[in-house]
């Protein structure tokens, strides 16, 4: 083969490369949504001294719910979210690490004053419950509702 057919040939499967590179770029990718699906509802919580959070109950659609939590009070609280089982489980996990507050997936620890996130993806139907486990406060009463609708 000529240098020139060589060239010719090289020159032709990098377009082809381009091409299919520029064509990968459209649509969306795997992971994202399109627009107005997958969106995130943003609820509004208080937390606050006498051991409740505002409001309570808290109702939540199904799907994923940004919780903007502000601690209103002059301690630290938790918003950890989870059923009976799982608020028993944090409990005791605090207990044994002596009260100290740490954030996880299901939860945040909120400094007087603070306001932080927590990013929760909740099922139609299955409510829940939000709960304080600085030690004392959720045996005070600290704890909600939270119902999900469809």
């Amino acid at each position: 083969m000529a240098p020139a057919s060589r060239l010719h040939l090289l020159r032709l499967a990098i377009a082809a490369v381009l091409l299919v590179a520029i064509a990968g770029c459209g649509g969306t990718s795997g992971g994202a949504s399109p627009a107005g699906s997958g969106s995130i509802t943003e609820v509004p919580v208080r937390m606050t001294d006498a051991l409740r959070y505002e409001p309570s109950p808290i109702s939540v659609p199904a799907g994923t719910v940004r919780f903007v939590v502000t601690n209103a009070g002059t301690a630290e609280h938790e918003f950890y979210v989870g059923d009976e089982a799982a608020q028993a489980e944090h409990e005791e996990e605090m207990r044994s690490m002596g009260g100290m507050a740490h954030d996880d997936p299901n939860g945040i620890s909120v400094k007087p004053g603070e306001t932080k996130t927590l990013e929760i993806t909740f099922e139609a139907g299955v409510d829940t419950l939000v709960g304080c486990h600085v030690p004392g406060h959720y045996a005070g009463g600290m704890k909600s509702d939270i119902d999900v609708t469809p």
